[in-house]
């Protein structure tokens, strides 16, 4: 993938705004206007212009501050990777797994819930930085989710050395692949088959490091 290079796709920046203030506000209300705008245009109709009308902050703020629409896109999945994402401690591993796959699918396939998410991931996927932010998002989901694994080898139900990660990406990928690349359907049982089978592959030790050969 490679940046447009239109006023609107100029090469992006990621804004860096104080933690508090006037800045914080401004950075809060551009990116539910991004979300809001993606949702209802996606990509190709996603324009800094509507942003900032949507959102009243001046384009030339905007466009300081973002650089343009895939700046802002990558600043509404940096803003959505730093909100908290309640984990399932059920004090089992395969059903804290399965209610995890349930949230990915209950949250996509709803048609509420599910557009905003579908829409900026599409739109992610269309530019460097956007695919950068994307990474960077489910990066940062799966090591908050990670800790569910975590519990399991403190419980003594997986092999130390279990990489918390790769367990949770393993019982969500299969998810993901439908939804973004095949578009097949996706239902309450496949989501289910995906985290029985991370959760089994866990237990074999399939996550730990390899052995060292001599």
């Amino acid at each position: 993938m490679s940046e447009a290079t239109t006023p609107d796709r100029q090469p992006s920046r990621t804004p860096t705004p104080r933690p508090g203030g006037r800045s914080a506000r401004v950075r809060a209300e551009v990116v539910a206007a991004t979300l809001a705008e993606v949702t209802e245009k996606g990509y190709d109709g996603l324009t800094a212009e509507a942003v900032a009308a949507r959102s009243g902050v001046h384009k030339a703020t905007l466009y300081r501050r973002w650089g343009g629409v895939d700046g802002l896109i990558a600043d509404a999945l940096t803003a959505s990777a730093d909100q908290p994402w309640p984990l399932p401690d059920t004090g089992d591993l395969q059903e804290d797994l399965r209610r995890i796959a349930q949230e990915v699918f209950s949250v996509f396939t709803d048609p509420e819930r599910g557009s905003t998410p579908t829409a900026l991931i599409s739109a992610a996927q269309r530019s460097d930085v956007g695919a950068a932010a994307l990474r960077g998002f489910f990066a940062a989901r799966h090591r908050q989710a990670a800790e569910v694994a975590e519990r399991a080898v403190a419980r003594g139900d997986l092999p130390a050395g279990t990489d918390g990660v790769e367990v949770v990406r393993a019982a969500t990928a299969p998810l993901y692949y439908r939804l973004f690349v095949t578009g097949e359907p996706l239902d309450a049982r496949t989501a289910e088959r995906a985290a029985d089978a991370a959760a089994l592959a866990a237990r074999a030790g399939l996550f730990t490091p390899a052995p060292k050969k001599n």
